[in-house]
């Protein structure tokens, strides 16, 4: 059993990751923005939840109220590229300031814990064709890849010089039941309020790699044991491009009533055309994935309308 502190425990990857490895028998503890009442926090496997920023004083709370971490999954951070458009000077600070904070107190307190530090596709940028693999020199394409890419060089500054031992998890299209923003989020709520037509951004076409939030609970847990001081990336994806238009049909093949779609052609800014994983460092490993968008997507689309039917009008 393991003692795990979850950066941003409170969020979607956040709490789903926290119910898996107190599953799995480890002790969690998080922090980040946000009440969370305790009943709560338990019910997705978070013992002990501390309501602050990502800054010494907290840390130091946590850790005499807790105890010092054998690992640190940081996850808090921006979480959206129109967000990080609209305000890169706060996505800099939740994604950039609070991770030299927690970088430079496990420097100072707690130097043999190890991190999994949870970063983005974007910091690949756009212009790729086919799987993108994890030494391919990107340039973010949005406030936000730049931050996440930023957030990477970090890590491996705080190993050379101190020995610090993390890796790098770059997640793909994650989703999964309990997300309640982006595509899917968005097209069931224009599906339930559907009065004909439904127009979507973009031209249909992009290509992207979706990953269950099942699948990368699973991977995450696995990853400490990847931890160096050299910092190395881990594309977190199933290597297989599914376009937009084929994640809506298959949502449409589990909605209750048919729906007309259309796309305005018009892309979403910071938003590249493709992003699609080579996960050929992460098959080492003998990883088996579980949750194919096949399955994947209509249990997001049942799991949308269950939720709708108890929601109090």
């Amino acid at each position: 059993m393991a003692l795990i502190w979850i950066t941003g425990a409170r969020g979607f990857i956040g709490r789903n990751l926290a119910a898996h490895l107190a599953a799995q028998g480890h002790r969690v503890a998080g922090i980040g923005h946000g009440a969370w009442a305790d009943a709560e926090a338990m019910a997705w496997g978070v013992a002990h939840w501390t309501n602050g920023d990502i800054q010494a004083s907290n840390l130091e709370n946590l850790r005499r109220n807790f105890g010092a971490p054998d690992c640190i999954y940081h996850l808090a951070g921006g979480s959206s590229v129109g967000a990080a458009i609209a305000a890169p000077h706060e996505d800099f600070f939740r994604t950039v300031a609070s991770t030299v904070n927690l970088l430079d107190w496990m420097r100072l307190e707690s130097p043999t814990t190890r991190s999994v530090v949870v970063s983005s596709a974007a910091v690949y940028g756009a212009g790729h064709s086919g799987p993108i693999a994890e030494d391919t020199q990107g340039t973010p394409y949005s406030p936000y890849g730049y931050h996440k890419l930023m957030m990477e060089q970090l890590c491996r500054s705080y190993g050379a010089s101190y020995g610090l031992q993390s890796v790098v998890a770059r997640l793909f299209s994650v989703y999964g039941k309990g997300l309640r923003k982006q595509l899917l989020w968005d097209l069931c709520g224009k599906l339930s309020r559907n009065t004909g037509q439904i127009e979507l951004a973009g031209s249909g076409d992009e290509l992207r790699d979706w990953v269950d939030i099942r699948d990368v609970a699973r991977v995450l847990a696995r990853l400490p044991d990847a931890a160096t001081a050299e910092s190395p990336a881990l594309n977190v994806g199933m290597a297989k491009a599914t376009s937009v238009r084929e994640i809506v049909e298959l949502a449409l093949s589990a909605w209750p009533s048919p729906a007309q779609i259309s796309f305005s052609g018009q892309s979403r800014p910071g938003d590249p055309f493709s992003l699609v994983a080579d996960n050929t460092r992460l098959a080492l490993g003998g990883l088996d994935w579980q949750v194919p968008v096949e399955q994947g997507i209509p249990d997001y689309v049942r799991w949308y309308l269950q939720q709708a039917e108890q929601t109090p009008c």
